[in-house]
């Protein structure tokens, strides 16, 4: 509900905002659920219940044990969508241990910078996925993770990492295989654990261009968890397909933790994203809901295989990280059967829902809003003086609520900066309207939204002012047909260059997405008169050069 013509809105009050830890929780599933399907990895083989996942998760918690490790040691995991992941995000959670999810896309710069940052003590990685050797990589970082003895391992460069544990078996001495840790002995006692404690430490960034530890709470993602399961109506009869990363809040939390909390099977088409793949996981698991982002809906949608796909048992899920446009929608409700899907907004700070559709939202809402408040969250719109703008008026869109972070992970400033009086301020540009719906206008940061992946212009323009022939760098977003945004760079050189060169010495440094799909080398940028470059007349150049 809005409290007056201010564009200030407050969620309801139910469901209630949930008590105790993830681990309680699933112990909770198992009671509730215990010989239904939880969790299903079909290329894996692995079809496991929720009493044969806990028996799972309890093995590994007792091998993690084995290792000295104790409540608040941070237990990194670098790999793609696996049964493993979801393993271990359940294990950490059972003892206390602090998860850091790593992007798998990250490099050997974007790799130490995440392991050093958050303290990592012990390491789960795949050995290597598509053009990743993360094996190769944590060689370069930590030799002695590739020595033949056996560890605890020791290198000055990160001094807090110990453990290096590899999925699906050693291949160095110095590392663990991740199946030698399932220990069969009887359960060990649980640690005394509280909802507030730190459980997760997510990586987002800033306008510096360098990422931020996002830390959160068994009652930050339980509260998410829980309210968005109930706002798509999931129970325990649905099955769940997550094709979206686990790295991130999306996969994690919205789909391994709203299964947690609806008893609803979660099922993991692929490591990544294929159209192909997730069309044929739904049709032979029968799937009921359906994660994703507007892009993914597409390449769905376009598929060969699409026509000859079986989708009559979905009914929900959730689109999420870029607008959906009308036609895509009514195309994902018509011919996907997708009449209840949801839309989700917020950041990882927030856990990372704040607003959401209902599944009986009508069109506009859908298409032109991200929905209402959370239960149990507070939004507002504010001037650059933190004052509250009228309805229909734009401005930076805060939200407060039980989502909200701890903060920053060992960055106190930038903690105060972001979250100020319990309000998480976005750096999104957003408009309120008389119902309480929130529109999402533009960005107060330029941050570039591609396919739904964050990125953020001061980190790229950093990677490529390393280039000795680069003078400077001015990274915007551009519009892309299929991405939504794609990344665009100016460039000064001191020598003379070619762009497709700038783009050749990106590839292998920075993670894909991130490396720009248009070079522009230009003599100057334009400027304002204090010396600031004017990204928006770029935007402009690029616009009626297209």
């Amino acid at each position: 509900m809005r409290l007056s013509d201010l564009s200030h809105a407050i969620g309801p009050t139910e469901p209630p905002v949930p008590e105790g830890t993830i681990g309680e929780w699933l112990d909770r599933a198992v009671e509730l659920f215990g010989e239904r399907e939880a969790l299903v990895v079909p290329w894996q083989d692995v079809r496991w219940t929720w009493a044969e996942l806990r028996a799972r998760v309890d093995a590994l918690a007792r091998g993690l044990a084995g290792l000295g490790l104790t409540i608040g040691d941070r237990v990194g995991i670098l790999a793609p969508n696996c049964s493993e992941w979801v393993l271990t995000q359940f294990a950490t959670a059972r003892l206390g241990l602090v998860l850091v999810s790593i992007n798998p896309a990250y490099r050997t710069f974007e790799l130490g910078h995440a392991l050093r940052l958050a303290g990592v003590r012990a390491l789960v990685t795949a050995t290597r996925f598509k053009t990743s050797d993360y094996v190769g990589m944590l060689g370069e970082l930590l030799p002695a993770s590739a020595a033949d003895g056996p560890g605890p391992l020791f290198d000055p460069g990160l001094p807090d990492l110990r453990f290096v544990i590899e999925i699906g078996g050693s291949t160095a001495g110095a590392r663990i295989g991740f199946e030698t840790l399932f220990d069969p002995a009887p359960p060990i006692a649980a640690p005394a654990l509280h909802a507030q404690q730190a459980i997760n430490i997510q990586f987002t960034s800033g306008t510096t261009g360098s990422p931020k530890g996002a830390t959160l709470t068994h009652r930050n993602l339980l509260h998410n968890a829980t309210c968005a399961a109930a706002g798509m109506r999931l129970g325990p009869h649905d099955r769940l397909c997550i094709p979206v990363p686990l790295y991130h809040c999306f996969g994690m939390v919205l789909g391994v933790l709203v299964c947690l909390a609806s008893g609803a099977a979660m099922v993991f088409p692929g490591q990544a994203f294929d159209a192909g793949t997730v069309l044929r996981t739904l049709d032979r698991e029968r799937c009921t809901a359906l994660h994703g982002v507007p892009t993914m809906f597409l390449a769905m949608l376009d598929h060969p295989d699409f026509a000859r796909t079986d989708l009559s048992t979905l009914r929900t899920g959730m689109a999420a990280g870029a607008s959906c446009p009308p036609v895509m929608m009514r195309r994902m409700i018509d011919q996907m059967n997708l009449a209840e899907i949801t839309i989700g907004y917020g950041m990882t700070e927030t856990s990372p829902l704040s607003t959401i559709t209902s599944p009986d939202a009508d069109m506009e809402t859908r298409t032109e809003t991200v929905g209402t408040m959370l239960p149990h969250y507070q939004g507002r719109v504010i001037d650059e003086g933190g004052n509250l703008v009228p309805v229909g008026t734009a401005g930076q869109y805060c939200s407060r609520g039980p989502g909200v972070m701890l903060g920053y992970w060992n960055q106190s400033d930038a903690t105060a900066s972001a979250v100020r009086d319990g309000w998480m301020h976005t750096g999104d540009l957003a408009t309120m309207d008389e119902h309480g719906r929130v529109r999402i206008v533009g960005r107060v940061i330029d941050m570039i939204i591609r396919g739904g992946e964050n990125i953020y212009p001061a980190e790229v323009e950093a990677y490529l002012l390393g280039h000795p022939s680069l003078a400077d760098a001015a990274v915007f977003g551009i519009p892309d047909e299929r991405y939504g945004e794609t990344v665009c760079a100016w460039v000064r050189s001191r020598e003379p260059i070619e762009p497709e060169a700038v783009i050749a010495w990106c590839k292998g440094k920075m993670a894909h997405h991130k490396i720009p799909a248009l070079v522009r080398v230009v003599e100057a940028f334009p400027m304002t008169v204090t010396g600031k470059v004017q990204k928006f007349a770029m935007r402009e150049a690029e616009r009626q050069k297209a």
